[in-house]
């Protein structure tokens, strides 16, 4: 499975907006499976973070994902997002 790794330091210098784009784009690649499989769960966690991080589009997104979720996976993907908060 495709996963970006990406530094701490770069993402400091790219401010906010860039950051949270760039989180969104991560969670559009697994929700459509673009270059790794499909995956809802880290969809959700990427398209969270980016809402956090300030990104409108990804709060829309996320919550349009959210819909066709099961209340298990929904909840994985929250602690995934939260973990990776905590963490970085």
């Amino acid at each position: 499975m495709a996963r970006f790794e990406i530094l701490d330091q770069q993402l400091a210098a790219m401010g906010g907006e860039a950051e949270a784009e760039i989180f969104c784009e991560m969670g559009l690649m697994y929700a459509a499976g673009r270059d790794c499989a499909m995956d809802f769960i880290a969809a959700h966690k990427w398209l969270n973070i980016a809402a956090i991080k300030g990104s409108n589009r990804a709060a829309e997104l996320r919550s349009d994902l959210a819909r066709s979720m099961t209340k298990t996976d929904l909840a994985e993907a929250l602690r995934s997002a939260r973990e990776w908060m905590t963490m970085h």
